[in-house]
């Protein structure tokens, strides 16, 4: 691998690709047309994949295909036949998110390589480290990241490290967001995102957007990152224009190279009224927040036919040997690439030379123009007495070439053993357990412990727990853990794990790796959604699991491992897990009281929460089945408290437990109708 970190560029279609191509992109990632985080994006047929990689790897451009959205057990036998696809295109690695897919791509395709999407919430040493004892070749780390924490995880985890370096920036951790999925229906885990995060969500009334960040922009750091350790430098933006990712990639390759590059241009073809760099500067304020202005649309209107000269003509990338040899008896012209070799025999007879021919053949076999080759050497075998015109060298040349190109173009699969995948069917208990998780200790209501089979909380609670309620207590384990709050857990962990508690409740990746004494439950934070990733989870260690509560009841009965699973009954759920601020937009952290409220466009209130460097936004309205105890299938539900005062933690307990109508508005989540 080159010294240098490979540009990594999206291409949402087949224009976008010759883009990302023809401007120099080392590599890039598409998806096919089911099981991609950019449903929405052009996509490509099995058929057009296999023709993409060998446009791209005659190119010496590698191709990555995203398989990276949750799926459901039904959907297991598709799953297979796109990693087929895969295969037999291929394709350089595969990206992926979910825990099942994962298992089921190292079963169909043992030898492809896997890269952890940033779906999959990795964001610190101990979640990279567990991705490469899964067998992954790369980690893709969230965007939150400052350099100094993405310098810590590339030197000591084991495998390649992936950044973004440019894109839109969501506002939620990767992976931990809900907030599409439950106010319409369109999940971002499913690669279905409206992008509610950009409407109006205020801190203060006013109508403004402030879950909305500007674009980030790191395209200036990209020396810092390379030195980092980052291997691969990623572009986001599949839903974006060809001329955008010809403008980024050019911006990327300069910068790589200590070279000035157009920020005019790159902010041109699309920005929120600029860009941001606080994650990786650590300046996390409400400079971070912007949104796409009128003014913004037409400087990019603009600024498109400009980018559009980025990849007019192709990045030559790819060297080549020429040895032109001319005898009396006829000529012939060899080019090789080191593993390709092609050989043309000139049409016309050699002339008598009548001065040195060598200054000649140069000029004429180094014009590559307008094809990814350029000449490395060329050779002369000739007495001398021989010469051949231009127009003959020139056709020569051309033909070489294409054959070359034709030759490179040719796709090597991969072996593909396929699986023979059984339904399973979850059988319902007559009598299921009710688990209560509370966000502290404060809150249970002690007049009920006796109806709970297991009590969650945080892990920043254990010491107020009291040693009688310990044996059936799970310690929550956060889901994200920036900065100091890896450590921090890890010493909480070990503390706790000769404190006579139940067991850690595993919300991250990360958190497999920290926990070896005690029993893990795994929290609806690793986003279950389908029997291969159940059982993926059990395999890992999990004693029982709980689902995303994306997941319906129909397809609930259709996750089986050999654990419990649960589902959430009761909840204001958290929609959104995120590091920068939405308060920063009407306030600094001095004097905050670590929690406010954002408004939307139908004066609806979304509390908000912080804790731990992160903050939590929760649905103002709760989900409820209590009444409907038969709904749901699978062996325990679980109260999810969070932001209710003691009282009401014990009026909806006593509702829940009596199976009684709720008190109030309520949802039904998406239980009953599924996600797009």
């Amino acid at each position: 691998m080159s010294s240098f970190c490979e540009i990594l560029a999206p291409a949402g279609n087949e224009e976008m690709l010759r883009a990302a191509v023809f401007s120099g992109a080392d590599a890039v990632y598409l998806g096919l047309t089911s099981f991609s985080a950019r449903r929405s994006a052009g996509n490509f047929t099995p058929a057009a994949l296999k023709e993409a990689v060998g446009f791209c790897h005659a190119r010496k451009v590698k191709v990555y295909v995203a398989i990276n959205t949750t799926i459901y057990s039904h959907e297991l036998t598709e799953l297979e036949q796109s990693i087929e696809a895969a295969t037999k295109a291929g394709v350089d690695a595969v990206i992926v998110q979910d825990l099942g897919v994962a298992e089921i791509v190292h079963r169909c395709a043992p030898d492809i390589p896997l890269h952890g999407s940033t779906q999959m919430s990795i964001h610190t040493l101990a979640g990279a480290r567990q991705l490469a004892e899964m067998g992954f070749s790369r980690v893709i780390l969230g965007r939150e990241l400052t350099l100094e924490e993405i310098r810590h995880i590339a030197k000591n985890c084991g495998i390649e490290v992936e950044c973004f370096v440019h894109g839109a920036l969501c506002m939620s951790i990767s992976g931990q967001c809900m907030m599409s999925a439950f106010l319409g229906g369109r999940s971002g885990n499913r690669g279905s995102c409206a992008g509610p995060c950009r409407l109006p969500f205020a801190a203060d009334g006013s109508g403004a957007a402030h879950l909305s960040l500007k674009d980030m922009s790191l395209i200036g750091h990209l020396q810092e990152m390379q030195q980092a350790g980052v291997c691969s430098a990623k572009i986001e933006g599949r839903l974006r224009t060809p001329e955008y990712v010809a403008a980024t990639v050019t911006a990327c390759r300069q910068a790589r190279e200590g070279k000035a590059y157009d920020e005019d241009l790159v902010r041109g073809v699309f920005s929120r009224s600029g860009f941001t760099d606080a994650y990786l500067t650590g300046k996390r304020d409400g400079d971070m927040f912007g949104v796409r202005t009128q003014a913004d649309t037409a400087i990019t209107k603009k600024a498109l036919p400009q980018a559009r000269e980025a990849y007019r003509r192709e990045f030559p990338r790819v060297a080549v040997d020429m040895t032109l040899t001319v005898e009396q008896e006829g000529a012939k012209l060899k080019c090789t690439d080191g593993e390709n070799t092609v050989i043309v025999y000139l049409e016309q007879t050699p002339e008598p030379a009548q001065k040195d021919q060598t200054a000649a053949v140069e000029r004429c076999l180094s014009k590559t123009g307008g094809t990814p080759f350029v000449a490395r050497t060329i050779s002369l075998q000739s007495d001398g007495q021989w010469y051949l015109p231009a127009n003959a060298l020139n056709e020569a040349r051309r033909t070489v070439l294409e054959q070359l190109l034709e030759k490179r173009s040719t796709v090597k699969p991969w072996a593909f053993l396929p699986i023979y995948l059984t339904e399973a069917t979850h059988k319902i208990p007559e009598q299921k357990q009710i688990w209560a998780r509370f966000a502290a200790a404060e809150q249970i209501p002690t007049e009920y412990i006796g109806k709970f089979s297991k009590i969650i909380l945080p892990i920043s609670q254990a010491e107020k727990i009291p040693q009688n309620l310990r044996p059936k207590t799970i310690l929550e384990l956060p889901r994200a853990m920036f900065g100091a709050v890896e450590e921090d857990t890890a010493k909480r962990i070990a503390q706790a794990e000769q404190a006579g508690f139940a067991g850690f409740e595993a919300n991250n990746l990360a958190h497999f790796a920290l926990c070896k004494k005690l029993p893990v439950f795994v929290g609806f934070g690793i986003n279950v959604t389908n029997q291969a990733a159940a059982e993926k989870a059990a395999q890992l260690g999990a004693k029982a699991i709980t689902v995303l509560p994306e997941v319906s009841a129909e397809q609930m009965s259709k996750i089986a491992p050999k654990v419990p699973i649960g589902a959430i009954g009761y909840g204001h759920l958290p929609l959104m897990l995120t590091r920068a601020c939405p308060i920063h937009n009407i306030r600094s952290c001095a004097g905050c009281p670590k929690r406010g409220e954002l408004t939307d466009r139908k004066n609806k209130k979304f509390p908000v929460r912080c804790g731990l460097g992160v903050r939590t936004v929760f649905n103002p309205v709760p989900l409820y089945l209590g009444d409907k105890p038969t709904a749901l299938n699978c062996d325990y539900e679980v109260l999810y408290f969070t932001i209710e005062s003691p009282e009401r933690v014990e009026k909806v307990v006593q509702l829940y437990t009596k199976k009684s109508p709720f008190d109030g508005d309520l949802t039904r989540g998406l239980y009953f109708k599924g996600t797009e």
